[in-house]
């Protein structure tokens, strides 16, 4: 018997998440930083997207929450910690270039 491929998956695989399904640009929007407008908001989800994780993206939804959360993380010495700031500091990078 062959197995069926759930139509929810290839849908999934053909248009990508759901829009509102990106916790940084949700972070983004419902952030109090003037700056931030949909348009912005939007392009930084994009970035998010394209250059982390699922996991990476919810730690870096908390910084716009608690900013000192961010600083934690970049000083501390845990490996794991350490990757993921190396793998932010690109993101960010990469936003800073693609959505100014």
């Amino acid at each position: 018997m062959k197995k069926q491929f759930p139509v929810f998956l290839a849908i999934f695989l053909t248009i990508g998440a759901p829009l509102d399904a990106n916790p940084v640009e949700r972070a983004c929007n419902r952030s109090d930083r003037s700056a931030a407008n949909a348009r912005l908001c939007s392009c930084i989800g994009g970035v998010a997207r394209a250059t982390l994780s699922r996991r990476d993206m919810r730690q870096a939804a908390r910084f716009f929450r608690d900013p000192a959360r961010a600083e934690e993380m970049r000083m501390s010495d845990r490996s794991r910690d350490e990757a993921f700031w190396d793998r932010y500091s690109e993101f960010g990078e990469a936003a800073e270039s693609q959505c100014s």
